[in-house]
């Protein structure tokens, strides 16, 4: 029996960078509380892995390939995802990457596509789907941000910086589309999905916050479904630290 506060019965959910990490997470949780998933990332047979998954549980589910940071084809996965489903209801914009450069060393073009996937690419698919939401019957839209846009660390400027931006954005986009659109952002501290596998061996184990722990993907769950059901209807332009006491 789904919990009634959590309950996504019917609902069309669409998040990027699905297929893998605390995507993955969020889409397994949004479908085994009755939602229909949209899974996007740039590998489609790895989103047709987990439609297989989303489909064996009794929902609906699509696969998309999308590069989350070039609008021509955010323009087309919001195409696609209206034509197969007729809405979205759940936009989580997670698609993202911080890659570890001294400053002096990032070139331009490492630079933009940082700042493409990270903020540019959500800007465009959030301010989209927030307008159509907002002519239709409205809907939630998750960002995907990070302790790294609050307490800064080196060598990831460009990525600290981009999630700044999606911070403000989310609290922009909540103040505009609201009432009918609620906008808010997750921002989770280190955890354990596949970026951790190039962390030493001790950073995988310990980390410099109040737990003293990396988090386990399955911990962002609870976050991402507060913020997705009704639980939270009163509850917009808001970010919510996932990150172990950073």
């Amino acid at each position: 029996m789904i919990d009634p506060l959590f309950d996504l019965t019917g609902k069309i959910a669409l998040v990027t960078g699905g297929s893998r990490g605390l995507g993955y997470q969020m889409v397994m949780a949004f479908a085994r509380r009755g939602a229909d998933m949209i899974i996007a990332s740039r590998k489609l047979d790895a989103c047709e892995a987990v439609a297989g998954e989303v489909r064996a549980l009794g929902r609906r589910a699509l696969a998309a390939q999308v590069h989350a940071a070039k609008w021509p084809e955010i323009d087309a996965l919001i195409e696609t995802a209206y034509a197969a489903f007729g809405r979205v209801d759940i936009l989580v914009n997670n698609a993202g990457m911080s890659p570890r450069v001294p400053s002096h060393e990032v070139s331009e073009a490492l630079f933009d596509s940082v700042m493409g996937l990270n903020f540019k690419g959500p800007f465009r698919l959030a301010s989209q789907v927030a307008k159509r939401m907002a002519d239709g019957d409205g809907g939630v839209i998750i960002n995907i941000s990070s302790s790294g846009a609050l307490m800064p660390l080196p060598q990831v400027v460009p990525y600290g910086a981009a999630k700044a931006a999606l911070n403000a954005m989310t609290v922009s986009l909540a103040r505009e589309y609201a009432p009918k659109v609620r906008v808010n952002a997750i921002s989770p501290g280190p955890f354990l999905t596949d970026i951790a596998n190039a962390w030493e061996e001790n950073a995988r184990e310990r980390q410099p916050v109040a737990l003293g722990r990396p988090g386990h993907p399955h911990e962002i769950v609870t976050a991402a479904l507060f913020l997705a059901s009704p639980a939270s209807s009163y509850t917009t332009g808001t970010l919510v630290r996932v990150d172990g006491g950073a």
